[in-house]
């Protein structure tokens, strides 16, 4: 690369970080920017598609008042009109209970189950008169939560509601997940967050958050719109095959497109596939060591189930939460209701997640099978499907979660540190720093990694290493 040329950027995934950071990119001028999307759609989980007439998106996905000013007020721009303000507007089944969701001050007072309440109430009390001892075992997601939140709240919400999403039990899960996952730390944070909800309390954006009128996948399509004017080459249907190193320098990538292996030439690789993948994706292979640690570490797949129904709207509700153990589903929305009703009016689409592992027995099983398990699931749970199922539809998501298994640190830590040590190459994003965040978070990452690269394509490492220490304080709004 001589003085006056612009840095050659490969980014790997047009998901929201991978596209964040290619419109930073061209829209500053300081590179050339080719985007590899093995997918016929970006955003990838944060994207959307047209069924029966409604958009639908992988899962339930909203935009927080918490974005990023910067990266907010780029969505804005690139959104105008299309970017709605909602209400939040869910409710979670806490035994046998519907209560709203947010949390609600007069709901709680009017549904919590008598039996929860007592039990809230006595683990309060305990924790104020007896003194805070240490059993000397070793701190898990389990024990963190249990000590702040008190026995009731976990054992009827949390702990079930973890052993549903990540597949093992809540002490096997390392303290890491209390952090990112759980919003709340303590029992005077969670009543200060109900109480916030009555008015002259209320924080700015409290109980609300924003949607695309066109799904939320709208987003990706923007940023990804305004990159490719901005000069970005997004290749659709680009498997990548290997990153090939010379020199311990990223130079080249390989990958597939049509039945069609090409090579992309590039000063900087920018990773936010899965890191796992991209460890046995380098040429020459990475040390015995890497790819024993990148066996060990863990991902939670999850299906999603979409149901057509004959019926212009199923609830009021945008989303319903299932934390027992008597249903295997965790989350189901209505994706019209996070829009306004945008659709047609004779029908909807339910969305349900189930979380599974991809050698498990429900993810061999059939679209009508996996239908009947979720009719089955909102007949336990007192709404059922009166009216005809018009279509059954399902996604699978191999990578849904990262499973932060206590011990796990250890063998991120090894590919995390070979990674580093490779010039040009970057892993970033959710799949790429093995995190469990929201969209706006990966377009802030996106928006970081920019802005570590200067005009004469040098990266500048250590002020990654400050924004990584940021992205570890990163807490996932549901």
């Amino acid at each position: 690369m001589t003085r006056m040329e612009k840095p050659r950027i490969a980014i790997l995934g047009a998901g929201p970080v991978g596209l964040g950071a290619a419109y930073r990119l061209v829209r500053s001028g300081t590179a050339h920017v080719v985007v590899l999307e093995q997918h016929r759609w970006v955003g990838g989980t944060s994207g959307s598609f047209d069924l029966a007439g409604v958009r639908v998106d992988y899962g339930s996905h909203r935009l927080h008042p918490v974005c990023d000013p910067d990266v907010l007020a780029d969505i804005r721009m690139l959104l105008g009109a299309d970017l709605l303000d909602r209400p939040r507007h869910g409710r979670i089944r806490l035994r046998g209970h519907w209560i709203h969701f947010p949390l609600k001050p007069l709901d709680l007072a009017l549904r919590l189950p008598p039996g929860f309440a007592l039990g809230v109430t006595g683990d309060t009390a305990r924790k104020v008169f007896r003194r805070n001892l240490r059993s000397g075992k070793p701190e898990t997601f389990a024990s963190i939560l249990e000590a702040t939140l008190g026995r009731t709240i976990c054992r009827d919400f949390y702990f079930p509601y973890a052993r549903k999403l990540w597949g093992i039990a809540p002490e096997e899960l390392e303290t890491t997940q209390a952090r990112r996952r759980v919003s709340v730390s303590s029992m005077p944070q969670l009543i200060w967050k109900v109480l916030s909800a009555l008015p002259g309390l209320r924080r700015p954006g409290s109980g609300r958050f924003m949607y695309p009128r066109r799904g939320f996948g709208q987003i990706a399509e923007a940023f990804a719109r305004a990159a490719q004017e901005g000069g970005t080459e997004i290749r659709m249907g680009a498997t990548v095959r290997n990153v090939e190193l010379a020199k311990n320098s990223a130079h080249t990538v390989h990958y597939e497109e049509g039945g069609i292996l090409h090579a992309l030439q590039a000063d900087h690789v920018w990773s936010t596939i899965p890191i796992t993948t991209l460890t046995r994706c380098v040429q020459p292979a990475v040390p015995a060591e890497c790819l024993q640690a990148a066996e060990r570490i863990e991902y939670r797949g999850m299906i999603l189930v979409y149901l057509v129904l004959e019926q212009p709207q199923f609830t009021e509700y945008d989303g319903h939460y299932f934390p027992g153990a008597d249903v295997p589903i965790t989350r189901l929305s209505e994706p019209k209701n996070y829009s306004g009703g945008t659709g047609p009016c004779d029908r909807t689409v339910l969305c349900a997640e189930l979380p599974c592992d991809p050698c498990g027995a429900e993810w061999t099983m059939s679209d009508g099978e996996l239908g009947l398990l979720v009719c089955d699931a909102l007949q336990k749970s007192g709404i059922p499907i009166r009216v005809p199922i018009e279509q059954v539809v399902t996604r699978r998501l191999r990578e849904a979660y990262p499973v932060y298994r206590r011990g796990y640190e250890v063998h991120l830590g090894i590919l995390d540190r070979y990674f580093e040590d490779v010039d040009g190459l970057l892993t970033l994003g959710r799949q790429g720093l093995f995190v469990h965040d929201n969209a706006h978070h990966a377009l802030y990452m996106g928006y970081c990694a920019a802005a570590c690269l200067d005009e004469q394509g040098r990266f500048d490492r250590e002020l990654w290493r400050a924004y990584r220490r940021i992205f570890a304080t990163h807490v996932v709004e549901d």
